[in-house]
This record gives C-alpha cells, structure tokens and sequence, in this order.
C-alpha cells in the first residue's frame, strides 16, 4: 500500500508538464539536477544550525549584551499556591471576574490580591530582554548570511555592467530551456541553508519568544517549506532563488531594529524600523506579486501546458501573499502609533513578527 501511495505521489503528471519524466531530470549531458535525497540533509543540518545558535547566543550575543549594558530586570516571584497553580495552568492564565470571586473564597484572599497573583505570575513568564536581544541578534546574523547567499546565487561575472544572472534582469529567462536547467553550487548551498533553517525555526518555534501570530508563523514555516521542497523537485530553482532574495532583504532591517531596540539606541531603531517598513512594502505587496507571481503564473503556459504543480506552486506564493497582506497591517498600525507618538519603540518590537517573511 506504500508503494502504490508513493506511486500516486510521485506521478509524473501532478508534479512535471506534459509530456515529461522524472527520468528527463536525470543527471546527464553535463546538467545537474535536484533530487529528493538532496533534501534529506536539511533534517539533521537543522539540528546543526540549533547547535550553532546555541554556541553564538552563549558566546557572542550574550558578551555582546553585556557590553551593550543590557540587564535582566529582576522578576518577583509570586508566592506559591496550589490551588492557584493548578488553575492557572489547566484553565486560564487571565481569569474573569467570577472566576476571581470564586478562587478568592478558595484561597481566603481578596479579589485584589488574586488580580495581582495572576498578573505577577504571568511576567513571571514573560521573557527577558536577554533571551530577546540573543534570538533577533542570530537571526540578523542569519538574515545577513542568507542575503548574501542569494546574490552569490545570482552573480554571473560574465555579465557586466552587474553581474548578475539574466533572469534577475528579464523574469521570462526563468522558463527559458525549462526544465533542463542545471543547478548551480552556489543555488545547491542556498536551497539546502536556507531549508535548513526554517527547520530549525520550526523545530524551536516553542521554545522562543512567543507572539500573537504564532499560529501564522508555523503556517509561514510550513508553507516556505513546501514551497522550496516543491520548486527543487519539479526544477524552479530560478524563480525559488529569487522568491528567498525578496524575503530575506526585509528581514535583515527587522532584527537589526530589534536588536537596537533592546539596547535602547531608540533613535536608530525608529528609523530602521521605518526603513524596514518600506522595504517590506516594496518586496512584500509590489515586486512579489506583481513580478514573481507575474512570472510564475503568465509566463509558463507560453512553455506549456499548465498542470498540477504549476497551480500547486502559485497556491503557496498566494499563501505566502495573504500573510504578508496581514503582516503589512500590523506593521502599518504600529508605524502610525509610532509616528504619532502613542507607543515606544520597545512596544512595537515586541509585537512585531518574528519572521516577516518569511
């Protein structure tokens, strides 16, 4: 029954245009294609990527906070009731007003020692700026690599006045010879790095800071991966290398404006913060979808004709569209209050995304 599962998955049809095979992606003629077992390295590269955290948090952002003059705040620690405890961890962490009457007759306590018991145990929980300030500190780091990573993929040295690839220039080069398109080295090691991450983004999305769209970032994660799973295995390397350039270039002024907010150099976050508001706009809700998008669903029946994958393929683009249609309201609201005075800089970090994109 595997077999014939795997069979039905792997189906020419769904995944290849017509009148093409898997075996037409075979190594030959000097073209180097993806393969599925080039992915599986992403798995226990993840777990490698965890442990080089690790290592730069403890030993390059945490000195670098401490430099920086970042101190935890000393958290009061509420006194411990089981009744309470028990409550809050299978119930509710913010109890109403019934609820607090009846756990004050419980416990002998009035509803106004019950209101700040709960509200203490909760910052109790809350994160310190130090666990903030080592997270956005690796993923700009990260982000830094992973813009880089993608203009290595794209350099052509033979082109000039810059030497980039021509489909940077002339987004119909994407499908030209399509699918015998070999894969470069410098595109193998960005797709490999950059899935790679996500999945340790996925992996330690419990374990980090945890915001109101953590239900949007494992969407986000889930639906990055797929996407860069699929463009290597039906060949749209092209258009998925250009796809992680859109999206890491924001993310690189987000965490930079994180990391200068916890060292409270406020001016310079305010304005990186804005910088990342127009570069998110720009990359996010113009150049994604009306030239990648564009590109992946004009362009391709002009080749041929369209099939599974290809709707497939635009389906998670359009995902990926929704939220950062979502994300761009939230970061045009905290702009405003911002502009206007109504909120800090440290309050707009904290509900910012942790990954825009991505």
């Amino acid at each position: 029954m595997i077999e014939t599962i795997s069979e039905w998955f792997w189906w020419d049809r769904l995944w290849l245009p017509f009148n093409l095979t898997w075996t037409d992606l075979e190594d030959k003629d000097g073209r180097v294609y993806g393969k599925v077992s080039d992915l599986y390295i992403t798995l226990p590269y993840s777990m490698g990527f965890l442990i080089i955290r690790y290592i730069f948090e403890r030993f390059v952002a945490t000195p670098l906070a401490a430099f920086l003059g970042l101190r935890e705040k000393t958290k009061q620690n509420v006194e411990y009731n089981a009744i309470l405890e028990h409550y809050y961890a299978s119930r509710s962490k913010t109890p109403g007003k019934v609820d607090i009457t009846g756990l004050s007759k419980k416990c002998g306590w009035s509803s106004r020692h019950m209101e700040r018991w709960f509200r203490r145990r909760r910052n109790q929980e809350r994160p310190g700026v130090l666990k903030k300030f080592r997270e956005a500190s690796w993923r700009f780091v990260f982000y830094v690599g992973a813009f880089i990573g993608g203009i290595v993929a794209l350099y052509d040295v033979s082109i000039s006045p810059l030497p980039l690839k021509p489909w940077f220039y002339n987004l119909r080069e994407v499908w030209t010879a399509y699918p015998k398109q070999s894969i470069l080295e410098s595109q193998y090691w960005y797709y490999i790095l950059e899935m790679s991450f996500y999945w340790s983004l996925l992996l330690s999305i419990t374990f980090d800071v945890k915001r109101k769209d953590f239900k949007e970032q494992i969407i986000h994660h889930l639906a990055t991966l797929t996407l860069l799973a699929f463009s290597w295995c039906a060949n749209y390397i092209r258009v998925g290398t250009l796809v992680m350039l859109v999206h890491d270039s924001s993310d690189v002024f987000l965490e930079s404006a994180k990391v200068l907010n916890y060292a409270k150099w406020e001016k310079t976050c305010n304005s990186l913060f804005a910088l990342f508001a127009v570069v998110f706009m720009v990359t996010r809700l113009i150049i994604f979808p009306f030239w990648i998008i564009h590109c992946t669903w004009v362009y391709p029946p002009d080749h041929y004709p369209v099939f599974f994958g290809y709707y497939f393929f635009n389906a998670m683009l359009g995902i990926l569209l929704m939220l950062h249609i979502f994300w761009a309201y939230l970061i045009v609201s905290m702009l405003k209050k911002l502009l206007f005075g109504s909120v800090s800089s440290d309050w707009i970090c904290h509900k910012l995304p942790s990954k825009s994109l991505s």
